[in-house]
């Protein structure tokens, strides 16, 4: 149970450090959704989403009410489609899309994951279709995510579908330009992606999952911030003491709400996914957390150091307060949806050679980075290859989720609107890897992945 102490605690979170429950997410199996016809394959999944889901958005209302708790999203994730897909006669999986997006707009959900691919290791037929519908599919939608998992540790790292990747993510940003590239937006390049992760737009519900569940991502980074300032100059361990307990009490506060939800809509509980997500909004943002830490700007000299310590925290401190820790957990650094961050960049503080560095040791990846429109296909796969390779060497998630913006030069400002936010234009290396990229074939786990 909370204590008194607790909860005037979780108010003061909530109503002066912009502490809220980030989503919500409904992951639901669509594994018995499969059939020769396509229409038919389609009018499953919209029944069955429909079905499950339909009170998702009106439990969270309910809860934030009871609870006094902002609750920001509701969110489904779902099966893979190249999975379910697959058996059907369809040799574009756009109308699968439309099918999501249908039943996104009828349940009310912000956003629906699960347009996915796993590929670590090789193609099947429906994966093949699957990444090539990618971009025609986030063109013709507004809340369809989708992910492609092309490394792990234990299978290494597949080139040819990074070099895929560079293009998809290239053709999505062209047929979605009147948006500012926005359909990258709701795109992420994964290694090692978990099964159980709640935040878009990398979310799927796998293989190993039950047939619902319902999993929570809270955020706090102004909390956290608050904490930093008010410790003054307190030395570092004092500092990462104080980071854990606010931690611990903002993850209680998530499965409070996450078991609640799922009482209410008749599912299992998952888990609580405790990274500390940033917005545009004052005040809170994981840039400011590292500034208030030191550091005059996030990206100087000592940021890795400083998120290092802010991401080992955070995860002790949920670790603690619930049994069920998962999804990527940790801190986001995505660039469009921190003011610090857009601060940093556009004072020069930061780049991508250290936003690269930093995220050796952060939750996921480079976040929501805008590149010049005519960056090559090449150069942004060579991107995702140098992310994939920190995440398979350190047994890790990394993700990449990069804006090709048309029509844009280094410093120029895209406008995503909502919680993506904006970034500005960053530089990429001049110098060109398409020789090593196209190269093609697997790059081999490493030696301390045989773990058997």
């Amino acid at each position: 149970m909370l204590s008194m102490q607790e909860i005037l605690e979780t108010i003061k979170m909530v109503q002066e450090e912009n502490l809220d429950i980030r989503t919500i997410t409904m992951g639901i199996s669509l594994r018995d959704c499969g059939h020769l016809e396509t229409k038919t394959a389609c009018r499953r999944i919209y029944d069955k989403i429909t079905r499950l889901a339909g009170g998702l958005v009106e439990a969270g209302e309910k809860i934030s009410r009871q609870y006094g708790i902002p609750i920001v999203n509701k969110r489904i994730s779902v099966t893979p489609i190249s999975l379910i897909a697959e058996c059907s006669d369809a040799e574009n999986y756009l109308a699968f899309a439309r099918a999501l997006e249908e039943a996104a707009g009828a349940t009310g959900v912000n956003f629906i994951g699960g347009f996915s691919a796993l590929v670590q290791k090789g193609y099947t037929v429906g994966d093949r279709r699957l990444i090539a519908s990618i971009p025609e599919a986030l063109a013709a939608t507004e809340r369809v995510c989708a992910s492609v998992n092309v490394a792990t540790t234990k299978a290494g790292i597949n080139m040819d579908a990074v070099l895929q990747m560079g293009q998809v993510i290239k053709e999505t940003a062209r047929l979605t330009a009147d948006r500012q590239g926005g359909g990258c937006a709701r795109l992420v390049v994964f290694a090692n992606a978990p099964e159980d992760n709640p935040f878009m737009a990398g979310a799927f519900h796998g293989t190993g999952e039950p047939e619902s569940v319902i999993n929570v991502g809270v955020s706090g980074p102004g909390v956290v911030r608050n904490v930093v300032e008010r410790l003054g100059g307190a030395d570092l361990g004092t500092l990462a003491e104080e980071i854990k307990k606010t931690a611990f009490k903002i993850t209680r506060m998530g499965e409070l709400v996450g078991r609640t939800a799922a009482r209410m809509l008749q599912v299992p509980f998952g888990i609580v996914d405790i990274s500390l997500a940033p917005t545009p909004a004052v005040g809170d943002s994981v840039a400011e957390i590292l500034e208030a830490m030191g550091l005059e700007r996030c990206g100087a000299h000592g940021s890795t150091a400083a998120l290092a310590l802010l991401n080992d925290a955070v995860k002790k401190g949920g670790s603690m307060a619930s049994s069920y820790v998962g999804g990527l957990s940790g801190a986001f650094i995505p660039v469009s949806e921190d003011a610090g961050m857009i601060r940093a960049v556009q004072e020069k503080a930061l780049d991508l050679t250290k936003l690269e560095a930093m995220t050796c040791v952060c939750s996921v990846g480079l976040d929501m980075i805008a590149v010049p429109g005519d960056t090559p296909a090449e150069t942004i796969a060579a991107i995702i290859a140098d992310q994939a390779a920190i995440g398979v060497i350190n047994q890790k998630t990394t993700a990449v989720r990069i804006i090709p913006a048309y029509g844009k030069a280094v410093g120029d400002m895209v406008e995503f609107g909502g919680l993506l936010g904006s970034a500005p234009v960053m530089a990429v290396n001049p110098f060109s890897a398409a020789k090593f990229v196209k190269r093609g074939g697997r790059i081999p786990a490493p030696i301390h992945s045989f773990s058997n």
